[in-house]
């Protein structure tokens, strides 16, 4: 720095939350918020709110500072500014918002999908600052349509690389990492595809239960609410050719392909897919009602609390290969991770005593995250036995937040780890045929004990 000349300033972002009286908010993005910038001390944020609840500037202030309170001197750099209490319904309210809105502000809709929805029908045909980035939570629509005719509206108001469709598992750092093992060794790309890999499992078992989310889950279910979003996305990334970048163009067009050539295994969704959910039961030291007793929640509906689809990508690295998709509720424990199968050696020599059943599994846990890759090897008391041993690797606790990652990205008005607009349609057309089967009665909702590993006559995954 020549002379005497202190250092310019990081220019401020603004981060305008819709819905900052709600639980989104003061429950993952203001603590997440905390931890970006105690992890980078360089950047400057300008937070606005506005939200349903009647606060005043004394409310606002404290509710950001107890997310800050644990994040040492982070909160030094945000600038806590307005707060409006306001419908973002309401298309006078909203376009009041909109005209006090800076260029190059991050406005995030922390808000039910539906009434994110009707806020964007509330800004049509308004004119936003240049550099506006708008980002909003899942589900982006409720079937092809729908995602079609939101995504629509929203380049009406910006262009697509300005609209951040969050989805947090995106952010998590196994799946960075899988990425990084995926494509920079040696060892695994000549591997990745049909002729090798058995098969394909991604499941996110929780053991959590309701927890109070009946007035979203009960009309979603764990196949809209998981495999739909967030473990297609993996799949995507998993399943992906290798892009010329990670930015966000050549990731997302590598992506997007995967999920086109994606389909229910054999087009017959009856046969590919199950469903189930739980009756009351107990993990650890908590009693469960059986879902269907749960407050808020409407028995007739159906709701599966778990629910498994076998997909396949119909293109020349994977094809014929089963790729299951598996999440649910109330389980015996939790259980988030990628499996990689491979398949049987083609010749085991005689005189080694054992016939393994695959080639080898890579696994990828999430949360702490994992890696391990099984082998078939021999040794101990007799030297020609075949036995299991696991190679593994500690990745550490994983992401610092998931949505740490996600803002991230937002504050940079980057998009890569977002998903685009023709993936977000296909996304949806690619379950619709097994909402079709489940909706006819085809597939039996069946039952499973809260704490159990589920139905107990499904195959093991």
């Amino acid at each position: 720095m020549p002379g005497n000349l202190a250092p310019m300033a990081p220019t401020p972002t603004t981060l305008f939350i819709l819905g900052a009286s709600g639980d989104l908010t003061s429950r993952l993005l203001l603590p997440s918020l905390a931890s970006l910038l105690a992890r980078q001390p360089e950047r400057r944020i300008a937070l606005r709110g506005a939200g349903t609840e009647d606060w005043d500037a004394d409310k606002w202030h404290a509710v950001v500072t107890e997310a800050f309170a644990d994040s040492g001197d982070a909160l030094d750099r945000v600038t806590i500014e307005d707060y409006t209490a306001a419908d973002v319904t309401d298309r006078g309210a909203v376009a009041t918002l909109v005209g006090t809105l800076e260029p190059g502000t991050v406005l995030y809709f922390a808000l039910p999908p539906a009434v994110t929805r009707m806020a964007i029908d509330a800004m049509q045909g308004l004119t936003l600052p240049d550099g506006t980035l708008l980002a909003m939570e899942k589900p982006f629509g409720d079937d092809e349509q729908s995602a079609r005719d939101l995504n629509e509206k929203l380049t009406t108001l910006v262009p697509e690389q300005q609209v951040f469709r969050v989805d947090h598992f995106l952010g998590r750092s196994t799946l960075l990492n899988l990425l990084g093992v995926r494509l920079a060794n040696r060892i695994w790309e000549p591997v990745w595809s049909a002729e090798h890999v058995e098969s394909v499992c991604i499941r996110f078992d929780e053991s959590l239960a309701l927890e109070g989310r009946a007035r979203y889950y009960d009309k979603a279910g764990a196949m809209v609410d998981m495999i739909q979003s967030h473990l297609l996305q993996v799949l995507a990334l998993l399943a992906m050719d290798p892009p010329a970048s990670l930015d966000e163009r050549d990731l997302r067009d590598a992506k997007a392909a995967v999920l086109r050539a994606t389909h229910v295994r054999g087009d017959d969704p009856a046969a590919s897919s199950r469903r189930a959910r739980y009756t009351a039961g107990r993990i650890g030291d908590r009693e469960l009602p059986a879902y269907a007793d749960e407050e808020g929640v409407d028995a007739a509906r159906g709701t599966e609390t778990l629910a498994e689809v076998t997909f396949e990508v119909s293109n020349d690295r994977w094809e014929g290969v089963p790729f299951v998709l598996r999440s649910g509720k109330a389980l015996e424990k939790k259980r988030s991770e990628v499996v990689v199968t491979f398949k049987r050696v083609r010749h085991i020599p005689r005189g080694l005593d054992g016939d393994p059943v695959d080639g080898g599994r890579l696994t990828f846990s999430l949360g702490p995250d994992a890696m391990a890759l099984r082998l078939h090897v021999t040794g101990g008391d007799d030297p020609f036995a075949l036995r299991d041993e696991d190679l593994t690797a500690d990745l550490g606790e994983g992401q610092r937040r998931s949505y740490e990652e996600v803002l991230d990205e937002l504050l940079d008005g980057e998009v890569a780890l977002s998903v685009r607009a023709d993936e977000a349609e296909d996304c949806w057309r690619i379950i619709q045929p097994v909402r079709d089967a489940w909706a006819k009665g085809e597939v039996p909702l069946e039952e499973y004990a809260a704490g159990s590993s589920g139905p107990a006559d499904w195959p093991s995954i």
